[in-house]
């Protein structure tokens, strides 16, 4: 007779069912906070619900964007400063979905693990809704997976999904011309690409993340390089319906290089100076320290611009003035032209 087995338990296997539902619970009150005109239901069912018509749209077109935030999610594990990279994941969402005209609605996240940590997957969450109130999206759903065995101690991953709408025949970019004017809206550093050079250059330069970087005493590498992605929503709210107003294009992975000619169409390029916005302090240091070529930079990294509008020449002033007013810092980069690609004029390096 075979000898009777010991019994086991979903516990026991590394999944902790009472640390998850802690967790709902101690979420709540922040994703109720970023509710908005549209939410019908959020957080608790086997899916949250949506009214576009109670949000105001009469003829709607959904669009939705997905993404993470790279290995800066590497920084923020290591350096245990957690609290911030949900707004790095919300604004890689939501930037996106406003360069398609659209008004973000609302966001889903993800988050998997191999052994919860209430406390951290809370910061985590908590900065995620903070994000979306700033974006004015509810957060009104997710996953928080425990995968023991998938993850080393400590690690954990994050995707987010975002659902914005516009109306009818509002998409961008639309009316992209010869002879428009490009405004880079400035970023606030690094923002959420690039990140495995940034770590190598930071390992090859001999730094930990609590070291300082020579630019700046004050603060800590971890805690320069863990600035969160701007939001560019309130940018693009203060624009929206405003005809002067052709493309706009977050520069993210490819810099200004490979992002701004995706809102072009066939035949029509840019002239960009590339010394037309100061270049961030962080960028200079990543610059001399990786020894990158100019080509390499621009490529790589934001350089200093995180969003490009594509406005009519005659609206130009107009807009750089409602901009400005919304709190954007904006240079005039360059201008449209006959032609493939990004000309570049100026020097960063």
């Amino acid at each position: 007779m075979a000898d009777k087995k010991d019994s086991l338990s979903y516990a026991e296997a590394g999944v902790d069912i009472a640390a998850g539902n802690a967790l709902v619970d101690r979420i709540g009150p922040a994703a109720a906070a970023t509710k908005r005109p549209g939410v019908v239901s959020g957080l608790g069912g086997f899916g949250a619900l949506f009214d576009l018509k109670a949000a105001g749209y009469e003829d709607p077109i959904l669009v939705a964007a997905t993404d993470g935030v790279g290995t800066k999610l590497r920084i923020a594990i290591d350096t245990g400063r957690v609290d911030t990279i949900g707004q790095d994941l919300v604004a890689m969402c939501v930037n996106d979905l406003i360069c398609q005209g659209a008004e973000p609605l609302f966001f889903l996240d993800y988050f998997a693990t191999g052994k919860l940590d209430p406390e951290i997957a809370a910061s985590v969450v908590e900065g995620i809704a903070r994000a979306c109130a700033a974006a004015g999206c509810a957060l009104i759903g997710g996953e928080t997976a425990e995968m023991p065995g998938m993850y080393g101690a400590g690690d954990f991953d994050l995707a987010g999904f975002a659902v914005g709408a516009m109306e009818r025949g509002r998409a961008l970019p639309k009316g992209v011309a010869e002879g428009d004017v490009i405004l880079g809206l400035a970023s606030d550093g690094v923002h959420s690409n690039g990140y495995s050079l940034v770590r190598r250059i930071v390992e090859r330069a001999g730094l930990s993340w609590d070291d300082p970087l020579p630019f700046d005493n004050s603060r800590s590498a971890g805690e320069v390089l863990l600035t969160p992605t701007r939001l560019y929503t309130g940018a693009a709210a203060a624009l929206r319906g405003d005809p002067g107003l052709h493309a706009l294009a977050h520069i993210t992975g490819g810099g200004v290089t490979e992002n701004l000619p995706r809102v072009f169409p066939g035949g029509l390029g840019a002239e960009i100076d590339a010394g037309a916005w100061p270049l961030l302090p962080v960028f200079e240091w990543l610059a001399a320290e990786g020894a990158l070529e100019e080509a390499e930079l621009l490529r790589t990294f934001n350089a200093g611009i995180g969003m490009a509008a594509v406005v009519a020449a005659d609206r130009a002033d107009a807009i750089e003035a409602e901009l400005t007013a919304a709190g954007e810092s904006v240079h005039r980069i360059g201008r449209v032209v006959a032609g493939e690609g990004i000309a570049y004029t100026g020097r960063r390096l």
